[in-house]
């Protein structure tokens, strides 16, 4: 997911209420560029250049090249591999595929499950930033530290290792450009604004931890000259253009790093508004990717002298125009519970939290006395609702759906062996999951990788709760959380959601498996040799 629903730095800003004017501290983003690598160059690996463009689809893809309004990702095609359906994370939101992308793990080794969650330990939601009716009713201090620092720092599983860690600790550098996800081994310092910081809640200096090189919207720019790009109105330095002339920076300054992680925003907004049919965001994206292979004097130079990456996060599925036929409420459906308020702190007598994300939701009985199969009678009454899932007191993941009376369950390890090549213990109806079973060989249908990404999420954070999707065509909506009728819309399992383009060009080589997770081994192969 993208800028208008997911990055809390743009919302915050946006609305004015943290940041305005708000960067990094001027001095240290010059003394970035004068840093002097002590590290020496392979010179044997090219660097890789990974393209992150959010909500970046197959057939708009296919149609905007056709129309020719994307010839550097048609050039990089032809001369490179391409691959019309890799397979997401779940959720399938941004904050929790970038998770997957940086350490090559699913939600529950990485921890960190959606945009919004509920955290047990904490007893408060977590935010990282969803639409502007939600931000006027939560604390945007929190939102702030959540997405900032705590998302990086805190809530990413430390024993995880993210991409950047990994190379450090080889000895080689890294750039992170506009990403969500950043943690790394080197200490950056942002300057948080005075009437924030007065607040007594957010230390002037946030310290956090990324690459050698990072680039954060209007917080830190590589390029000095980039802060023409941070004004309110180019959404403070979360757009292509922004991230496209930071990448060009270190390609000119001849200080590209082993591997520079670029994150191309803008689609995934006109995406959620127009709908996944739209073209001008990749056409947009594509103007700002070809200003980077300029950097090299030429493309063909680029594709010689790199290892270009360009994927997308996550797809979206259309949603109804008619706001009462595309929406689902939950709240209604558990109204007997007493379901705590988005703008209240939890207290003891309440017995559900709500976590919606977009087409996903969480549902979590914080109080001992609701049992989770009575949450899922309840839900299951709504006929939108696609997969309906809750762990049983033996830890196996039971899957039903909305008005179906079936049950799928399972659980890893066993004698049925996926395309992935993991092992699951299988009972009920596959069918609920469009699973087929051949000689103990699963193949997966419209829910790609199903059980290991849905196994990711179920175990991904502390507590008691239920996972919740719905049909394409539909959109989850809580107490104020944004929606997106007549536009584009994501979080689920379904394969509109979860199935991205990779281009590969620069090497014959591609990752294990069609799935982002497998992503970040493959880059590490590819720059350590």
């Amino acid at each position: 997911m993208g800028i208008k629903n997911k990055m809390t730095i743009v919302l915050v800003l946006s609305l004015g209420l943290l940041i305005v004017g708000c960067r990094a501290d001027s001095s240290y983003q010059l003394n970035q560029q004068s840093v002097k690598s002590n590290i020496p160059v392979d010179n044997k690996a090219k660097p890789v250049i990974v393209i992150m463009i959010d909500s970046l689809m197959t057939k708009p893809l296919q149609d905007a090249i056709q129309e020719g309004r994307a010839p550097a990702m048609q050039y990089l095609m032809k001369k490179g591999q391409y691959f019309p359906q890799v397979v997401s994370s779940f959720p399938t939101m941004s904050v929790t595929i970038d998770s997957t992308l940086l350490t090559g793990t699913y939600a529950d080794q990485h921890h960190v499950p959606g945009l919004v969650w509920y955290s047990d330990q904490r007893k408060r939601m977590i935010f990282y930033g969803n639409g502007l009716k939600e931000a006027f009713k939560i604390d945007q201090m929190q939102v702030f530290l959540d997405a900032i620092y705590q998302l990086n720092q805190v809530h990413l599983n430390k024993k995880t290792k993210t991409i950047h860690e990994e190379l450090a600790d080889k000895g080689k550098e890294s750039a992170s450009i506009n990403a969500i996800v950043f943690r790394g081994r080197t200490k950056h310092d942002l300057k948080v604004p005075r009437f924030i910081a007065n607040s007594n809640r957010v230390p002037e200096q946030l310290r956090i931890t990324g690459p050698q090189w990072f680039s954060y919207a209007t917080l830190a720019q590589l390029d000095p000259k980039n802060s023409w790009n941070t004004p309110p109105w180019k959404k403070f330095g979360m757009n292509d253009e922004f991230s496209a002339k930071d990448t060009a920076f270190l390609i000119n300054q001849k200080k590209l790093p082993s591997v520079t992680i670029a994150y191309f925003p803008e689609n995934d907004s006109l995406v959620h508004k127009k709908g996944p049919n739209q073209l001008e965001g990749i056409e947009k994206a594509d103007q700002a990717l070809q200003s980077v292979l300029n950097a090299y004097g030429s493309w063909e130079q680029a594709v010689k002298n790199a290892v270009w990456v360009v994927l997308g996060d996550s797809g979206q599925s259309a949603v109804y125009d008619d706001r009462q036929a595309a929406t689902v409420e939950l709240k209604p459906l558990l109204n007997h519970y007493r379901i705590v308020q988005l703008n209240q702190s939890v207290r003891k007598e309440d017995q559900i939290v709500l976590s919606t994300n977009e087409r996903m939701a969480y549902v979590y009985a914080i109080h001992e006395d609701v049992e989770l199969s009575d949450v899922v009678k309840n839900l299951q009454k709504e006929e939108k609702l696609d997969i309906i899932a809750m762990k049983d007191d033996n830890n196996n993941i039971c899957i039903t759906k909305g008005k179906e009376g079936a049950i799928f369950s399972y659980r890893p390890g066993g004698n049925f062996t996926d395309e992935y090549g993991q092992s699951w213990t299988l009972s009920g109806e596959a069918s609920l999951v469009d699973m087929k079973i051949n000689n103990n060989r699963i193949k997966y249908g419209i829910y790609p990788d199903v059980l290991a990404r849905l196994y990711g999420a179920m175990n991904s954070h502390e507590g008691k709760y239920v996972v919740v999707t719905v049909k394409p065509g539909y959109e989850l909506v809580g107490e104020s959380s944004p929606t997106h009728i007549g536009g584009g819309a994501h979080g689920s399992l379904h394969e509109k959601d979860s199935l991205v383009p990779l281009i590969i060009s620069g090497t014959d080589t591609r990752p294990k498996s069609l799935r982002i997770v497998d992503i970040k081994d493959w880059i590490l192969q590819l720059v350590n040799g």
